[in-house]
C-alpha cells in the first residue's frame, strides 16, 4: 500500500525530534534560497520563480514523499531542458509541458514503476550529468566574465560563438568578484562543513558591491537590475490553456522532465538511505514528485525535484523525517514575504560563481576519469550521451545512450556465449551430478552440446552454425543447458528448427540441466510437448542415461 512517509513518521514523533527537524530545515532553509534563485536565472526564466518552486514543489515533496528526509526544489539538472522551451514556447510552454510530466510521474509511481529507473546505465546517467554541468557551465560564462553579449541564443555552439564575439566587452570588477567568490565557495569548506560556501558568498558579495558601490562609480549587473523587484507573496495559482498541438509538440520535452525528475529524485532518495540507514518507497516519492510538478507551475513555479546536496544538508544538521523539509520549504516562504526585497541587490557575478561551483560538482569527473580507463563500449555510451547533451538535446541524449548501451549489451552477450561438443571423458554415469558434473562418458551414437550464455536471437546463429558444422554420425542429440539461464523468441525458434531437422534425420533431442526460465517458457509455448517432456532432464546424467538407452534401441532396429 503506497503511503507517504510523513504519515509513517508522525506515529513515533516527539518534541525531541521536532527540535531537531526545526533547525535542520531553517538552515536548508536559508541555504537553498541562493540556489533556488540562481537556478531560476540559469534556466531563462525571473528569480522569483525558483522560490516559488521552492516553496511549494519542496512542501509537497517532503508531506506526500516516500523519503524521511528529501528536500525538493529546482535544481541544475533541469536547466538544459527549461532553456529550450523557454526560447521556442515561453512559460506558457514550460507551464504546459511541467504539468504533463507530472501526470507521467504519478502514472509511474501509480503503476509502481519506480524500479525501472535504476535500469538506466551508469554510464548513461554519468554522460548527460556531465553534459547539463557543461551547459550550466556555458550559459555563466557571460556573467562570470561581465559580457554584454544582447540576447543568448538556445544552443551550445551559439552560446560560444557570442562569447567570442563579446569577449572584448568585459568587465574586470565583475570577473574580480566572480573569481574571488568562486574562491571562497571552494575553500569555505576548511573552515566548516555545515554553512554552504555558496550562502556566505552571496551574502559577503552583496555587502561588498553596495559598499563600494555607494563609495566608488564601479558597478554590477544585479537581479534588481536585469530582472526588476522580487514578489513579497505566492502568485495566485493559474493554469496554461492546453491544445492538442501544444500537447503533441512538447510531449517529448515532458518525457524528459519526468524521467529526469525520476532519476534525480531517486538516486538522490539513495544516497539519503545510506547516509540514515532507512528504505524509501520509490513509487511513493515519484507520486510526490509528480503532484509537485503539477502543482509548482500553477503557482509560477519551473519542474522541481529531488535535490541531493540540499537533502545531504538537511541530514547532516539533523533532519529525520519530512517535517523538516516542510519546514524548509516555510522558512523560504518567511524570507520571501519579509525579506525578499533585499534580493534584488544579488550581484549576477556572484550568481554565476554559485552555479560554476554547482556545474563543477555535477560534472563528477573523478566518475568519468573511473569509466575513461575500462572498456570501449562503457567509454562509447559516455561520450555519446555527453556529446548529444551539450550539443543536441537531452531527449535524444537519453534515447539514442540507451539504444548503444542495448546493442553494447546484447554483443557482450553473444560474445560470452558458446556451444560447443563435449567428448568423452575418464568417469562413468555414476558420478553424481552435484560433486563432478563434467566427469561424465558419451555413450555411443550420442553428441552432446554444451550451450554456455543465454540462448537468445543474438546467439541463435552461434547455435546453428555449431549444430550444422558436426561431423559426427549419431542418433541422439543431447543438448546441454546448465549454464543457459535465459531462453528468448529466438532461441525457442532456433530449437523448432533443430527439432525439425533431427526429426528428417530420426534424430531424437534430449534436454539437459533445463533451468527454470527455459523450461517454464518451453511449457507455455507448448515446445516441451513436442519436444516430449521423457527427454527433459535437470541434470546430465540421468539425460545420458536415457540417451544411452534410446541409441542402443535405434541401433537395435537398424
Amino acid at each position: 500500500m503506497l503511503q507517504p512517509e510523513l504519515i509513517l513518521s508522525l506515529k513515533k514523533y516527539s518534541m525531541k525530534v521536532f527540535l531537531r527537524d526545526l533547525s535542520a530545515g531553517i538552515i536548508v532553509g536559508i541555504v537553498a534560497l541562493p540556489l533556488a534563485i540562481a537556478f531560476a536565472i540559469a534556466s531563462g526564466v525571473g528569480p522569483e520563480r525558483g522560490i516559488f518552486t521552492a516553496i511549494t514543489a519542496g512542501f509537497i515533496i517532503s508531506a506526500l514523499g516516500g523519503s524521511k528526509v528529501q528536500i525538493g526544489g529546482p535544481t541544475g539538472a533541469f536547466v538544459v531542458i527549461v532553456y529550450g522551451i523557454i526560447q521556442e514556447s515561453g512559460y506558457p510552454g514550460l507551464m504546459t509541458a511541467t504539468i504533463m510530466a507530472g501526470i507521467l510521474l504519478i502514472l509511474l509511481g501509480a503503476f509502481k514503476l519506480g524500479g525501472l529507473i535504476k535500469f538506466i546505465p551508469y554510464t548513461i546517467i554519468t554522460g548527460f550529468t556531465a553534459g547539463i554541468a557543461v551547459t550550466i557551465f556555458t550559459t555563466q560564462i557571460g556573467d562570470f566574465l561581465g559580457l554584454t553579449t544582447g540576447k543568448m541564443p538556445g544552443d551550445f555552439a551559439g552560446k560560444i560563438m557570442m562569447y567570442g564575439k563579446s569577449v572584448s566587452t568585459i568587465n574586470w570588477y565583475a570577473f574580480a568578484v566572480a573569481a574571488l567568490s568562486l574562491a571562497v565557495i571552494f575553500l569555505w569548506p576548511r573552515v566548516t562543513k555545515r554553512i554552504p560556501g555558496s550562502l556566505v558568498v552571496i551574502i559577503l558579495a552583496t555587502a561588498a558591491t553596495l559598499i563600494i558601490g555607494r563609495f566608488t562609480s564601479l558597478r554590477l549587473d544585479t537581479i534588481g537590475s536585469r530582472y526588476g523587484s522580487i514578489p513579497s507573496t505566492l502568485p495566485a495559482p493559474q493554469l496554461p490553456s492546453f491544445s492538442i498541438e501544444t500537447i503533441t509538440r512538447l510531449f517529448p520535452s515532458a518525457v524528459s522532465i519526468a524521467v529526469l525528475a525520476a532519476i534525480e529524485s531517486l538516486l538522490s532518495a539513495v544516497v539519503a538511505d545510506g547516509m540514515i540507514g532507512a528504505k524509501h518507497d520509490s513509487n511513493m516519492e515519484l507520486i510526490a514528485q509528480g503532484i509537485a510538478n503539477i502543482v509548482s507551475p500553477l503557482f509560477g513555479g519551473i519542474p522541481a525535484t529531488g535535490a541531493i546536496a540540499r537533502t545531504a544538508t538537511n541530514i547532516k544538521n539533523g533532519g529525520r523525517t519530512p517535517v523538516a523539509g516542510m519546514i524548509h520549504a516555510l522558512t523560504l516562504l518567511l524570507i520571501m514575504l519579509f525579506l525578499g526585497r533585499f534580493a534584488v541587490y544579488i550581484p549576477m557575478a556572484a550568481l554565476a560563481a554559485v552555479l560554476v561551483s554547482v556545474s563543477w560538482n555535477m560534472a563528477g569527473i573523478p566518475s568519468v576519469k573511473s569509466l575513461l580507463k575500462g572498456q570501449k563500449s562503457d567509454i562509447a555510451v559516455l561520450s555519446v550521451t555527453f556529446l548529444l547533451t551539450v550539443f543536441i538535446d537531452l531527449t535524444v541524449a537519453i534515447g539514442v545512450g540507451l539504444i548503444f548501451a542495448a546493442f553494447f549489451f546484447i554483443k557482450k552477450m553473444i560474445d560470452v556465449s558458446e556451444i560447443r561438443t563435449c567428448g568423452a571423458v575418464s568417469g562413468g554415469l555414476g558420478v553424481t551430478q552435484e560433486t563432478a558434473d563434467d566427469v561424465f562418458v558419451v555413450p555411443s551414437g550420442v553428441l552432446v552440446y554444451e550451450i554456455e550464455g543465454p540462448l537468445f536471437f543474438g546467439t541463435v546463429r552461434k547455435f546453428e552454425l555449431a549444430v550444422e558444422q558436426a561431423e559426427v554420425s549419431y542418433k541422439v542429440l543431447v543438448l546441454r543447458m546448465r549454464n543457459m539461464i535465459y531462453l528468448d523468441a529466438g532461441g525457442m525458434q532456433a530449437l523448432l528448427q533443430l527439432k525439425n531437422a533431427c526429426d528428417r534425420k530420426h534424430i531424437t533431442i534430449i534436454l539437459a540441466g533445463i533451468h527454470t526460465q527455459p523450461y517454464m517458457l518451453l511449457e507455455k509455448t507448448g515446445l516441451a510437448e513436442k519436444l516430449n517432456r521423457e527427454n527433459i532432464f535437470d541434470n546430465t546424467k540421468d539425460a545420458l542415461a536415457h540417451a544411452q538407452n534410446v541409441a542402443a534401441e535405434k541401433i537395435r532396429r537398424m
